[in-house]
C-alpha cells in the first residue's frame, strides 16, 4: 500500500483533492522507480467528470470510472467512456483496505489539529496494515 495522499480538512471533497493526489502519486512513483504510465486509475462514479478524466489522461494514466447516470432516463448520447468492469470489480480490495484503516480509532475521529501529524498517523497505520498482510499476523 502506497500513501501518496494529500491531507486536507474534513470539509473538502475528494474530487477537489484529485489533481494534488495525482501529482503526489507521480512524485512517489518517480522516487520509487515505479512505472505507472498506462496504468488504470480505478475510481467510483463520484469522480465522473470531463475535468477529472482529462487530468487523469494528462497524468499518463487510464481512467476507469463508472459513468454516473445523474438521474437520466436515457443514456447519454455520444461516444461511450472507457470503463472496464473486470478491473472495477477489484475496487472491493480498496474498500476493504479503507475498512482496515477505520479500525484505527485515532484515524476514524481526527484528533490531530496539525495535518502533518495526521498524515504521520496514516503512514503508521498503513505500515501496520502492510506488516499484518505480509507477515501473516
Amino acid at each position: 500500500m502506497l500513501a501518496p495522499l494529500p491531507v486536507a480538512p474534513v470539509n473538502e471533497t475528494d474530487t477537489v483533492l484529485l489533481p494534488e493526489g495525482l501529482n503526489t502519486l507521480k512524485r512517489v512513483a518517480r522516487l520509487t522507480d515505479l512505472n505507472i504510465d498506462g496504468s488504470h486509475l480505478n475510481l467510483d462514479g463520484g469522480f465522473d467528470s470531463r475535468h477529472n478524466r482529462k487530468a487523469i489522461f494528462n497524468a499518463g494514466l487510464i481512467p476507469n470510472i463508472k459513468e454516473n447516470p445523474r438521474n437520466r432516463k436515457t443514456p447519454k448520447r455520444g461516444r461511450k467512456r472507457l470503463f472496464n468492469a473486470a478491473i472495477h470489480s477489484l475496487r472491493l480490495c480498496v474498500e476493504r483496505t479503507f475498512a482496515w484503516e477505520d479500525k484505527f480509532k485515532r484515524l476514524l475521529l481526527r484528533f490531530e489539529f496539525k495535518q502533518q501529524r495526521h498524515y504521520g498517523m496514516k503512514l503508521m497505520a498503513y505500515t501496520l496494515i502492510n506488516l499484518r498482510h505480509f507477515c501473516g499476523a
